[in-house]
């Protein structure tokens, strides 16, 4: 009798708990995040959504359009990022969805997949919590004709519980209906990561970051902190105008682990973090530099900095997978090192010379250098 009154309660704790679980944020898409599920017919004029509920699980404003794929706008094809519907944002048109479960002071990233129509400068705002960024989406990495991103922010959780994010076009174009198509939008949470006594780099093997759709071939593209104060790669900064791409070992070769960081935009595409380090010891920064196995052939070049000291490290890639790894000693200068890293030249796959494509930069490590004993 004793112990089934004890069972109660530790019973309850169970349920409490992966209830707690349960109601939290889970990874992957959104409810409806691919649009699959899309308006009534009575919901449509054309390919205009009509009324703010109309996709189930969204909400919506503005001219915002459910496009399936193969349509036609006049002679160009709109190209609909992966299954068989997306949304596509016209003037001052916005998507956006409530989340519930997520934690304050929490770090989540959304990726999301988007494809240009007919405006020369699109752009969308993304926002989450009060925090928000422009996105620039001119420049196509892929020759898919469209890119996925992430965007990062840090939950605030308003009295309902629950946080809002919203992708928003800000344009106006002559034609209302040009827009970004939108497709494919997800989250994923961020654990912080941790420096070691082995390895002073937090994350420096890549593998925290954010949601790579399953089955996708082009990675994740990284903005650059102008875009998004708070890093998609936790520990790390894209400190550069242009993006990097975040890759996994699914669909690219990746040096070791899981995923792997792409320098696709030669010295406009630069990842850094700051290191602790004690002024006057001896340090050792060791890397891996190779080829994501996506037929970018040639010779690949990384360029290194840690302090004051620099390396270029080269990698004749024949763009099947492949790597070497590289060491870089320093003394450090002061009580915080930045490390930085970038490839010295833009780069196309030989196989399709409309994509950009760089050297794989994965397995980053500093450690402290004892002085030799004579």
């Amino acid at each position: 009798m004793g112990r089934l009154a004890m069972a109660g309660p530790v019973i309850l704790l169970l349920l409490c708990t992966m209830c707690r679980l349960a109601l939290g944020i889970t990874d992957g898409l959104l409810p409806n995040g691919n649009f699959e599920r899309g308006p009534l017919p009575s919901q449509l004029r054309g390919t205009r959504v009509l009324g703010s509920s109309s996709i189930p699980s969204w909400q919506t404003s503005g001219f915002v359009e459910y496009i399936p794929s193969g349509q036609k706008q006049g002679d160009m094809l709109l190209v609909v990022p992966e299954g068989a519907y997306a949304v596509r944002l016209g003037n001052e048109a916005s998507i956006r969805q409530r989340l519930r479960g997520a934690a304050p002071g929490a770090r989540y990233s959304l990726t999301f997949s988007a494809a240009r129509t007919c405006a020369q400068a699109e752009r969308l705002n993304i926002s989450a919590s009060g925090q928000s960024g422009l996105l620039a989406i001119q420049t196509t990495y892929s020759s898919n004709g469209w890119d996925s991103y992430a965007w990062a922010w840090v939950a605030a959780v308003d009295s309902s519980g629950e946080v809002e994010v919203s992708i928003h076009n800000p344009g106006v174009a002559d034609d209302p209906a040009c827009g970004p198509l939108i497709d494919s939008v997800a989250v994923k949470a961020l654990n912080p990561p941790r420096r070691t006594n082995r390895n002073l780099v937090k994350n420096g093997d890549f593998e925290e970051g954010p949601y790579i759709l399953p089955g996708t071939k082009w990675g994740v593209l990284i903005p650059s902190r102008v875009v998004d104060d708070h890093s998609p790669l936790p520990g790390w900064m894209v400190e550069s105008l242009k993006a990097v791409r975040y890759v996994d070992g699914g669909s690219f070769a990746v040096p070791r682990g899981r995923r792997a960081v792409e320098l696709l935009a030669g010295r406009e595409g630069a990842v850094a973090q700051v290191v602790r380090t004690v002024p006057g010891r001896r340090y050792a920064l060791s890397f891996t530099v190779g080829d994501a196995g996506n037929a970018c052939r040639g010779s690949l070049v990384v360029e290194a900095y840690a302090g004051r000291e620099s390396v270029k490290v080269a990698y004749e890639s024949e763009g099947k997978g492949g790597a070497r790894r590289a060491v870089l000693p320093f003394r450090a200068a002061a009580a915080r090192t930045r490390i930085v890293f970038f490839s010295s030249f833009y780069s196309t796959r030989s196989d399709d010379l409309s994509s950009l494509c760089g050297p794989v930069l994965d397995d980053v490590a500093v450690v402290s250098v004892r002085a030799k004993r004579g």
